[in-house]
């Protein structure tokens, strides 16, 4: 029987519906799942994996059960957890979970340090949280492991800083990286997951409003088209200038925070940074002002000095807290200002995830195969990888394209040939 700390076993039947239904939109790990299948190129290796607990993970533990891991899956948000998944994961695949929706902070690492208790060969994380924990608290575990794999932004800011530093104690592939996860997940997935998020937690009519975002990276560019799209007046706020220019040249009006705090109605940080929405800009912002976070934590928004600075505060709605300022105006906090896209909506689309699962697969299958000759840094996938599943997505797509004739690579890999 699988080790467990979920919600409720009884869930497990509407689970393994959903997570049945996920599968259904993710052809590319399908098509990976068929080699590995008969490979094993994972068998009896290890792996502790904190990532948010959704349908479409559950489809990537199973594969990676599939190709001969023992796993343990933890949460890497609290509000990100679908409990009848994890239920499901339990008792319909046999695979080891603890999560909770909602558990507080003692519990959340207390999952942690269940699926370290795995003694992991390999580690997948979202946000980094379980490796902070292996190389803070757990050391005694470093020796064995081999490798391991990041899927944030957020996280992987962090592996490159302890890197840096010479603190990392084993090779990490920065799935983020890939072209085939940042540029689909980051900005189709969350681009439409966030706004997703945003409706569901407040009905809110977009046409016609101000959205102001904060970053400018790819889950920025994707979430300001899409809001573009619904007529979302958008401004964007930004700390690189090349960035900065970028924004402005697609079309919206760049500027300072402190500037944009008065006239935006929505305000969505996507930074991976610490407390970009101040006291000094509550201060500043309509009265109803809707605030969340789509960046990997919390700390985005000063959610502290907003409490401090506040006379009262109470749920407006579920997911909606109101915090009322001394002046009178109230401020509109969203999911705790956690991950608005999975707190209060569903994530990314299955399809979307397809793509940054297989990179995660192949990741894995890349460290068993090479960790002998990694150094302790932080790595991308090999390109060939990252083309390889940009070739089954368009295969699962129907669409074919072009290959270059033997004149043409002759011409490219040839400096003696001019006009």
């Amino acid at each position: 029987m699988a080790k467990y700390d979920v919600k409720d076993l009884g869930l497990a039947s509407e689970g393994n519906r959903r997570i049945e239904w996920a599968g259904n939109f993710m052809p590319v790990i399908a098509l990976i799942e068929q080699r590995l299948k008969k490979e094993q190129p994972l068998k009896g290796r290890r792996v502790a994996a904190c990532l948010h607990v959704t349908t479409e993970t559950a489809n990537l533990m199973r594969v990676l059960k599939s190709a001969g891991a023992e796993i343990h899956l933890c949460a890497s948000n609290p509000l990100s957890t679908q409990d009848d998944v994890a239920a499901s994961l339990v008792k319909d695949y046999g695979i080891n979970v603890s999560a909770i929706c909602g558990i507080d902070t003692k519990g959340y690492y207390r999952h942690i340090n269940a699926a370290l208790d795995l003694k992991p060969e390999i580690t997948m994380d979202d946000g980094a949280d379980l490796v902070n924990v292996l190389h803070s608290d757990r050391r005694d575990l470093l020796p064995q492991v081999i490798g391991g794999t990041e899927e944030t932004t957020t996280g992987v800011i962090r592996l490159r800083a302890m890197a840096k530093d010479k603190v990392l104690q084993y090779p990490i592939v920065a799935v983020n990286d890939s072209q085939t996860k940042h540029m689909f997940d980051n900005r189709y997935g969350t681009g439409q997951s966030t706004i997703d998020g945003i409706l569901r937690a407040t009905n809110f009519l977009l046409a016609g409003s101000t959205v102001v975002i904060a970053g400018y990276g790819w889950c920025g560019r994707g979430l300001a088209m899409r809001m573009k799209g619904l007529g979302a007046d958008v401004i964007v706020t930004e700390v690189d200038s090349i960035k900065a220019i970028e924004a402005a040249m697609d079309g919206f009006r760049v500027m300072p925070m402190f500037k944009a705090a008065p006239l935006g109605d929505v305000f969505v940080t996507l930074t991976g940074d610490i407390n970009v929405l101040r006291p000094e800009h509550f201060k500043r912002m309509k009265p109803g002002a809707i605030v969340c976070n789509s960046g990997h934590f919390n700390v985005e928004i000063d959610l502290v000095g907003l409490a401090k600075m506040s006379k009262k505060r109470r749920m407006a709605r579920n997911l909606v807290e109101e915090f009322t300022l001394p002046s009178g105006a109230k401020i509109n906090v969203l999911a705790d200002g956690r991950l608005i896209n999975l707190s209060a909506a569903e994530g990314h689309p299955a399809m979307v995830m397809d793509m940054s699962f297989a990179n995660q697969l192949l990741s894995c299958e890349f460290i068993v195969q090479n960790y002998k000759k990694l150094a302790k840094d932080v790595f991308s996938l090999p390109a060939k990888l990252d083309y390889h599943v940009a070739t089954l997505k368009l295969k699962s797509m129907g669409i074919a394209i072009d290959k270059l004739t033997a004149e043409q690579k002759k011409y490219l890999s040839s400096w003696k040939m001019g006009t």
